[in-house]
């Protein structure tokens, strides 16, 4: 086997544009589709086509300046519709909608591959609108203004050319921008390392640097609080993935505010809220990790704050989003990975509990967004299982009644699935917990998913996408709630950080052995897929845990932690792996490189390796890399990469139930 770590023969593969390596693309996919798209593969496309481009989906709307905003894909506009609606339109059955700009017709206009990046408005009348579009579904964008009552790009308006721009408005005349403007303005991780102050009009080069970060940092960025009253500029520079300084003005002084770096901060009104993510002593008291306190703002920023807690962890509770509405702080709080709410509001000399009317079954999960914070108590909750269609509610606030919207159509056969929420001990005794969705009392083809990294939590969620592939087949469905995770606080995320990441994989691996101990499968029928992170977990689950499984779907993944932090975003990980270039984090790293651990007998799973030309976040190469080398030691592996589509691996609906029937066809193909 060639020396991957010292002269790798394959390095050649990261030249992601460069014509050999395209031709080798094309020859993999070629590969790929000739194996793949027989038998059934047409009709299985035609279904999850059918379930992507479904008109009824819920078309999920922001509240701006009395309309409602929705970007919407179908059959009939592939690359989307920019559009919105009144609130008496939108609760109708029958929405009426006003297009304000069709991206198929804007890239046939202008000749580019433009998929809808997200736009902001600016309060409060929310007349412009700053529209970001990116090139095949890159991560780096084009920033446009968009006059939102013309319906148009403005003349002569703010233009950012194509770059991983932050910007946001401070008023009609002036951006906070972070954006390329040449040597020293991104930092290693290719994120904005300046934020300037641009004055409409005047050259982005000219405008004042107004905050800086540090060439090593991750990113920073500027923003402005628009809630009247209560306008406030915030910069924030994150020094790693995980952690951040808060600066903020008192008086015409930008000043640090004096909190720990793992922690996310929240103004509000008066008020400023701190979630922790670590432990944090003031004077006599330690306020725990995963705790949310709250004190008065200047008092915080001056650094003499009487902190009050709101929500304080447990082993089996923790908070994983806090929602702010004009007069409400709403939390979203899992309970052994059962979602619970809770609110808050400042009372007379502190804050108390508000009631709240909407709550989750077991095994479903809620989503909270505000309806509008700037000027209401309203709360959008979405409410969604494994087997539960999702609904969309709106209630005037969180401790009233909810009213349902919207509620999305069963999207694939149900009848006779089950939902179990499932315990087993990893190697080192920890109780972790999975799901198991499909038809009880059977053994047959299961499919295992994981991801187990930035304290991402895997929750119930409908996924039309799986149950017409998968599971309306018959076939079963387990999601993984492992250590890297999020599910039971910052300390669970903790838990498989750097030098403990091999504590993901243990977990992962039990519960692929827990599947086969309770009869649900065999290890000929069980598969295991992952995505991104959970992309590195298969390439592991591949090198070091192959007896478990009869084929293994690794998406646009990490596998080389050799030079993955000299790939496009990857220096922005260290926190979460370590430093290869430092010889004490290289020697545990080596242990989960997939990459350099090829070796050993032959007697490895089928693998199907996908990704995307397009990703500008994860590079390409450490799919194509892992592919070339599985190939010179004669694996069984096939390859496909998208051209387009970026870090989700498609650019609109073909593209994705295209990706989808692949992974499908493989599973049928490998489990039988």
């Amino acid at each position: 086997m060639a020396d991957l770590l010292n002269d790798d023969p394959h390095l050649w593969l990261e030249d992601v544009d460069g014509d050999a390596a395209l031709d080798w693309v094309r020859a993999r996919n070629k590969e790929c589709e000739t194996a793949l798209c027989v038998g059934d593969f047409d009709t299985r496309r035609a279904r999850l086509l059918e379930v992507f481009d479904c008109d009824e989906r819920i078309p999920l709307a922001a509240l701006r300046g009395g309309y409602l905003y929705n970007f919407w894909r179908d059959a009939h506009h592939p690359r989307g519709l920019w559009r919105r609606t009144t609130m008496a339109s939108y609760r109708s059955n029958s929405t009426d909608w006003e297009i304000l700009l069709d991206l198929d017709a804007l890239a046939s206009v202008e000749g580019e591959n433009w998929v809808y990046a997200g736009a902001e408005s600016l309060p409060p009348d929310h007349r412009r609108a700053l529209l970001s579009l990116s090139r095949g579904g890159a991560d780096a964008k084009v920033v446009r203004e968009f006059d939102l009552e013309q319906r148009r790009f403005v003349d002569d308006g703010f233009i950012v050319p194509e770059a991983k721009t932050r910007v946001a408005w401070r008023d009609i005349d002036h951006l906070f921008i972070g954006t390329d403007t040449g040597p020293g303005s991104l930092t290693d991780s290719g994120y904005p390392r300046r934020v300037r102050l641009w004055k409409r009009g005047t050259p982005l080069q000219s405008a004042p640097i107004v905050f800086e970060g540090e060439q090593a940092d991750v990113s920073v960025y500027g923003a402005r609080q628009h809630t009247p009253g209560y306008e406030r500029d915030l910069f924030v520079r994150g020094s790693s993935f995980h952690t951040a300084e808060y600066w903020m003005y008192r008086g015409d002084v930008l000043t640090r505010v004096p909190v720990p770096a793992m922690v996310d901060i929240y103004p509000f009104k008066d008020w400023l809220l701190v979630q922790l993510r670590e432990d944090w002593v003031v004077g006599e008291h330690t306020f725990v990790s995963g705790s949310l306190i709250v004190g008065p703002l200047e008092q915080a920023v001056s650094g003499d704050a009487a902190w009050t807690v709101l929500f304080e962890p447990t082993a089996d509770r923790c908070l994983i989003d806090c929602t702010l509405t004009l007069g409400h702080v709403v939390l979203t709080v899992l309970d052994r990975v059962q979602t619970r709410l809770e609110a808050h509001e400042p009372a007379q000399g502190g804050w108390q509990r508000v009631p709240v009317h909407t709550g989750a079954g077991n095994n479903e999960s809620l989503e909270v967004r505000a309806l509008d914070r700037e000027s209401s108590d309203g709360v959008w909750v979405r409410r969604t299982g494994y087997l539960t269609p999702s609904t969309l509610s709106l209630a005037d606030s969180v401790s009233a009644p909810a009213v349902t919207v919207k509620a999305l159509p069963a999207m694939f056969e149900h009848a006779g699935l089950e939902v179990a929420q499932h315990w087993v001990s990893s190697d080192d005794g920890t109780r972790v917990c999975y799901f198991q969705v499909g038809p009880g009392g059977t053994c047959g083809p299961t499919l295992l998913f994981g991801y187990g990294g930035f304290q991402v939590s895997m929750l119930p969620e409908y996924r039309s996408s799986m149950g017409a592939g998968w599971l309306e087949r018959g076939r079963t469905l387990v999601i993984a709630n492992i250590r890297g995770g999020g599910e039971f606080g910052p300390a669970w995320h903790q838990a498989a950080l750097r030098e403990k990441r091999h504590k993901a994989y243990e977990d992962f691996a039990a519960v692929a052995r827990d599947l086969v101990r309770r009869g649900v499968t065999t290890r000929g029928q069980l598969a295991a897929m992952g995505g991104s992170n959970g992309g590195l977990l298969m390439g592991n689950m591949y090198t070091t845990y192959a007896d478990l499984f009869g084929a293994i779907v690794c998406a646009v993944p990490l596998l080389d932690m050799r030079r993955y932090h000299k790939l496009l975003a990857g220096a922005s990980w260290v926190a979460e792996y370590g430093d290869p270039d430092d010889p004490d984090d290289w020697a545990f790293m080596r242990q989960y490189s997939a990459y350099h651990n090829l070796g050993g007998d032959g007697g490895k799973p089928p693998l199907l390796l996908t990704t995307s030309t397009r990703d500008d976040r994860v590079h390409p190469g450490h799919a194509r890399k892992f592919a070339a080398a599985l190939r010179d030691l004669g694996r069984d592996v096939l390859y496909h990469e998208n051209i387009e589509g970026g870090h989700g691996g498609a650019a609109n609906n073909a593209q994705m139930a295209f990706n989808s029937a692949l992974i499908y066809s493989f599973l049928d193909q490998t489990l039988g």
